[in-house]
């Protein structure tokens, strides 16, 4: 072991920690060991000189990682595959109530029979990965002390490959949501598609108005933004047309309703209205989930990236009465948060598992960590983002 000699750092060190001395230019590359990959055979003993050092502790860095995306996720079912998602589309009209316009002579029909205007919805795309993993025990046994070692080992590899897991699973969510939001902001500009800096500085002398990049740092304007998405959490639960690009009457009462915050202005809100005010209840934002991040951090986890989607979408059209789809980009930065029926976006038909094979000749086994799922997006059901811009 290499057995470094500091006195004279500590005794600089002390004077600098006690006052008695100026801040001066050290080097601690003499204190601490930033690790290598290896260690190299001169590592012996400072009494004989040959003997080599064993290893003391061995610490296992197992961390599972839980994930931060949002509560997305329904169930999974063993036969079928198809999701079928069956809806009412309109409203059944008013007629004349003939109770009251009763006339000598007169026959009324009791056996006119009204059909139900019901559609159905078929969602059956659906996506794979795996992650292989190979596993030999009988080679390794010599790096470790121990049967308890050896599982601590392993274990570590297991927590890594499901970590992977985690963030593949994921991202692939987000995706599902970001689809949604592109589509909403692609086609609901004023009605699903709210500017809320727009908003904010309609009708407010220019010295007033704010910029997209101030929005988030304004107690006024995250009051001003509490208002407004509390008074849309309030429309959804009505029967509307307005706030669903297929035109439908749907409403979302609030066991169905799900909000998520971009983290920023979740934590602005916290910091610099709530704190401030004596009754924040009132001016406090509906339930939410919260994401650091729409898509990405950025190199640098900067607002303009973590509120940011830069995604393609399909939009389809009637063309000489085909229906034709495109592919259109949408690229939005400013993006606050999202209120939505619960059906609007998620995830199903979840499947995840393992499957072994041993290979006796080699003696190793080969893992596959599989994942199974379909994500859908209902542009009938209520979705509306909330965007600074």
């Amino acid at each position: 072991m290499k057995v470094e000699q500091v006195y004279q750092l500590v005794n600089t060190l002390t004077e600098e920690y006690l006052g008695d001395s100026a801040v001066v230019n050290e080097d601690l590359s003499n204190i601490v060991d930033i690790g290598s990959r290896t260690v190299s055979l001169d590592n012996l003993d400072r009494y004989v000189r040959s003997l080599i050092d064993q290893i003391g502790k061995i610490v296992f860095v197992n961390r599972p990682y839980s994930g931060a995306t949002p509560s997305l996720y329904m169930d999974g079912w063993e036969y079928g595959a198809i999701l079928e998602k069956v809806t009412y589309d309109e409203l059944p009209e008013a007629e004349e109530n003939l109770s009251w316009e009763l006339e000598d002579g007169h026959s009324y029909d009791p056996n006119i029979f009204t059909a139900p205007k019901v559609s159905a919805k078929f969602f059956s795309k659906k996506t794979t990965f795996d992650i292989p993993m190979s596993f030999a025990e009988r080679q390794v046994k010599s790096a470790f002390q121990n049967g308890t070692q050896l599982n601590s080992f392993f274990s570590m590899i297991e927590t890594a490959i499901g970590n992977s897991m985690t963030v593949k699973i994921d991202s692939l969510a987000m995706s599902a949501l970001n689809y949604m939001i592109g589509l909403t902001i692609n086609s609901g500009a004023g009605t699903r598609a709210i500017n809320l800096r727009t908003l904010y500085n309609a009708g407010k002398d220019p010295s007033e108005q704010i910029t997209a990049a101030q929005a988030i740092y304004s107690p006024e304007f995250i009051r001003f933004a509490s208002y407004v998405i509390g008074l849309y959490a309030k429309r959804l639960g009505r029967l509307s047309k307005l706030f669903n690009d297929g035109g439908k009457e749907r409403f979302t009462p609030m066991d169905r309703m799900h909000m998520i915050l971009l983290a920023e202005f979740e934590s602005a809100a916290a910091t610099y209205l709530y704190s401030d005010t004596y009754h924040d209840d009132y001016v406090r934002l509906p339930k939410a989930d919260t994401v650091p991040y729409w898509q990405g951090t950025g190199l640098a986890y900067d607002f303009n990236s973590t509120s940011k989607i830069d995604v393609q979408i399909n939009v389809k059209t009637i063309e000489d009465e085909q229906e034709v789809t495109r592919k259109v980009t949408v690229t939005q930065t400013g993006i606050l948060g999202v209120l939505f029926d619960r059906y609007a976006v998620g995830v199903a038909n979840l499947d995840r598992r393992v499957t072994a094979n041993y290979n006796g000749r080699a003696e190793f086994f080969n893992n596959w960590y599989k994942f199974d799922a379909g994500y859908f997006n209902d542009p009938n059901e209520n979705f509306i983002v909330f965007y600074v811009a």
